[in-house]
């Protein structure tokens, strides 16, 4: 139980000296911070149990890239850090709460393009990171790393559809928006069965058992949204792949690059010993 306490410690006063290591990016933190926090006195009034769940997770969200930055002892550039705190405030707050997917459907777009590139980034720190320990013999072409980013991030786009689609299906949620479409395409319609697409233009309204759904369109379920999703991830991390490419290609003489890209921390950056000092010291 002490060792659990004193590990405890250790990694609270790390996390402190984390936040407040960059000032711009504790001033985002603690504005942002403050704001869910006044969220969820709101949605306790209101009784609305689910969101202040929600709330609940964007604080331990928020609190995320310190604690790997001092967990894995890397360090998140101030604009990266500040990027990824305002998509988790937009993603969950906005998004969620604020009904912004819905009210702007640009929302959501832009959200996967950011999630596209912020998971390149990582994906590329990674191989940058292991491209340049020392322990290792091997050392990897700025092609080749762009290529891995990129291969990252698409992969965690996928992994997130997999999770709204199962979502969707087991708990009868609806993470994949819907989209009105005017047209369809299908062999099922096809009376030969000779799988020749049929196509059904200008659809203005769908009935089901006999009650008019009132939508103005067909309803697609999901899949162009899914699609659509995957079509930005991709611009995203495309976009930050070419940028890791120059970047290791001109070994960090990039400004964008070198403020976005994670990089192994310093000694004298390394929280978590410093923490680890103190609290031996005043045992």
């Amino acid at each position: 139980m002490m060792k659990f306490k004193k590990r405890l410690q250790v990694m609270s006063r790390a996390l402190h000296m984390e936040l407040r290591e960059h000032k711009s990016s504790f001033i985002v933190y603690v504005v942002l911070r403050v704001l869910v926090i006044l969220m969820m006195i709101l949605q306790i009034f209101n009784r609305n149990y689910e969101n202040v769940f929600l709330c609940a997770l964007t604080l331990i969200l928020l609190v995320m890239p310190s604690f790997i930055q001092v967990r894995l002892k890397i360090e998140l550039p101030t604009a990266l850090e500040i990027i990824i705190l305002f998509f988790i405030f937009a993603a969950e707050i906005l998004g969620e709460i604020q009904s912004y997917y819905i009210r702007f459907p640009f929302w959501d777009t832009v959200l996967h393009t950011m999630n596209g590139f912020l998971a390149a980034a990582i994906g590329f720190a990674l191989v940058d990171i292991l491209n340049r320990t020392k322990k290792i013999s091997f050392q990897l072409s700025p092609a080749f790393m762009a290529v891995v980013a990129f291969c990252f991030s698409m992969t965690i786009g996928v992994i997130w559809e997999f999770f709204e689609f199962g979502m969707d299906r087991i708990f009868g949620l609806d993470m994949q928006k819907d989209t009105i479409v005017n047209s369809i395409h299908s062999v099922m319609l096809d009376p030969t069965n000779s799988n020749i697409p049929v196509e059904i233009k200008g659809i203005t309204d769908v009935v089901v058992n006999g009650h008019s759904l009132g939508l103005g369109g067909y309803l697609d379920i999901g899949l162009i949204d899914t699609m659509k999703d995957l079509l930005v991830n991709f611009v995203g991390a495309a976009v930050f792949s070419v940028i890791g490419y120059f970047y290791v290609k001109n070994r960090g003489k990039g400004r964008v690059a070198r403020g976005l890209i994670p990089r192994l921390k310093t000694k004298d950056a390394d929280f978590l010993e410093k923490a680890e000092e103190e609290v031996e010291e005043e045992l």
